[in-house]
Parts: C-alpha cells; sequence; structure tokens
C-alpha cells in the first residue's frame, strides 16, 4: 500500500468526503473544504498517524500532496507493505 493509499481514509475524514480521491498532484486549490482550519487538523491526523513531529520549515514549500508525502518519506515514515 502507497503512503497516499494510507491517507486517502485521513484525508476523506477532515475534508468530509468519502469519494475524494489523493493525487500526488493535488494540492488546496483542488479540493472545496480545504482552508486553514481543515489544513491544521490534516497535519494533526497526519502527525498522529505516522507518529511524526512537522514543523513549519517541513510544510512551508510544499506545493502539493506529492510534495507532502516525498516529507513524509524522507523523515523516515515507511507505507505498510513497503520494503
Amino acid at each position: 500500500m502507497t503512503t497516499i493509499e494510507q491517507l486517502q481514509p485521513i484525508f476523506r475524514s477532515v475534508f468530509e468526503d468519502d469519494d475524494l480521491i489523493v493525487t500526488r498532484e493535488m494540492s488546496a486549490n483542488d479540493v472545496e473544504n480545504w482552508d486553514s482550519l481543515n489544513h491544521i487538523t490534516l497535519i494533526v491526523e497526519i502527525e498522529m498517524y505516522t507518529g511524526l513531529t512537522l514543523t513549519t520549515e517541513d510544510l512551508i514549500s510544499l506545493a502539493n500532496v506529492g510534495d507532502f508525502v516525498d516529507m513524509l518519506e524522507s523523515k523516515g515514515f515507511v507505507p505498510n507493505g513497503a520494503g
């Protein structure tokens, strides 16, 4: 299972959209409910899921979900079934 596949249920829950398909190219501009509060909620939920602590420096230059996934994996997150 890929990192995106593992994170998709979190995105669906935070954005209250059971049909949301998360892609590497997706950004806040692509999701109707992606506002600043939901952005913070998403980060917190993903931190809890991955066990990672993310800093502002980690997050500031991310342009899309693919950048976010790459950053998580660079910090040591390994998707279930990988490796």
